[in-house]
């Protein structure tokens, strides 16, 4: 039986047009810039997003640190949300391999940063503290429901942070999944971010790698950065052909997986004891109520055991990722296995 999988939009397959690119890809050494493939995706994925330039890397936790490293210097410090991926889930990475300090301020609901927190963590120049650098922003929030953050707001906060004469990254992993929840160009979300970075690895299906985009400059130094520890690839054009399939053929079709996500939403909110926050994209949250005595654990392994995969997160939430290979049967079976379950 083929398991319904929606622990992650990570965990989706290359589909079989990916897997033909692959095989037929046209490839060279790209540490020496002579994959045509990759040096292909990179301009498209900088054309896609309005930016001078791109590189190739092999996962989005790489990009975000690449990002980091070439903003920043050791001893510099970056604002960004208590509920973020880059400071929750990569070990800590600017800290342990560059150097760079966090200062974490309150995500909201909405996954927003509050334009007075942020201008509270600005430092002053001062010999006892750090030098602030960078501001980071994830768009779609994972922590916060998948939600979208506007260009509007967006560029609100850039205009302060550039206004101190700092910078702006922009954790887009999903950004297209963003974009087609707010019906805008994926263009206007990262207008005034002077980084951005986006996966292909989730929930457009291929099988490994993320882009950073910017200025010519800026990648000129992330290239660097990204040698160094460790991301120079070869013939890297097997893995960027899948990506070309993926910005061509499904960066417009994520709006189905927002739909199959909002019914799965409207049916698990129809059963006794479980407690769902409405979903923005992809991502649903949903957790039990003081009604039910069954156990997160209880519910995981129940699922399992019908062919459904889900994770328990931290603070008892559950999440489901809705991606390319749930479809709608798929949705209407997890909904009665749920109600069966409980």
């Amino acid at each position: 039986m083929k398991a319904i999988d929606l622990r992650s939009d990570t965990v989706t397959h290359p589909t079989p047009a990916m897997r033909e690119a692959m095989y037929r890809a046209e490839v060279g050494d790209d540490v020496y810039r002579e994959d045509p493939t990759v040096n292909r995706l990179e301009q498209m994925a900088a054309q896609r997003l309005g930016k001078e330039a791109a590189l190739f890397v092999v996962s989005g936790t790489m990009a975000n640190l690449v990002a980091l490293l070439t903003h920043c210097g050791r001893g510099d410090e970056v604002i960004l949300g208590d509920r973020s991926h880059t400071y929750m889930f990569e070990q800590g990475g600017m800290a342990a391999l560059g150097g760079i300090t966090p200062w974490p301020i309150p995500n909201q609901p909405d996954g927003t940063l509050r334009p007075e927190d942020i201008a509270g963590a600005i430092r002053g120049d001062n010999v006892h503290f750090p030098r602030t650098r960078l501001l980071c922003l994830e768009n779609t929030h994972n922590m916060c429901n998948g939600a979208p953050l506007t260009a509007e707001y967006t560029a609100q906060v850039a205009s302060l942070i550039h206004g101190r004469g700092l910078r702006v990254h922009l954790d887009g992993a999903r950004i297209f999944n963003a974009a087609a929840a707010l019906g805008v160009d994926a263009r206007e979300l990262v207008r005034e971010a002077d980084s951005v970075m986006f996966c292909l690895s989730k929930g457009l299906c291929a099988p490994v790698g993320s882009l950073l985009c910017g200025d010519a400059d800026f990648i000129a130094e992330a290239r660097r950065a990204r040698k160094i520890i460790g991301g120079g690839m070869r013939q890297a054009g097997i893995l960027a052909a899948a990506g070309i399939v993926a910005l061509e053929q499904m960066t417009g079709r994520v709006a189905e997986d927002h739909a199959r996500a909002k019914r799965l939403a409207e049916g698990l909110a129809q059963i006794p004891g479980i407690a769902v926050t409405p979903p923005a994209s992809n991502i649903l949250y949903f957790q039990l109520t003081d009604e039910t005595t069954k156990t997160q654990e209880e519910i995981v392994s129940g699922l399992a055991e019908r062919g459904i995969l889900l994770l328990g997160r931290l603070e008892g939430r559950f999440r489901a990722v809705t991606h390319y290979w749930i479809d709608d049967a798929g949705v209407e079976k997890t909904i009665q296995a749920m109600r069966a379950i409980m």
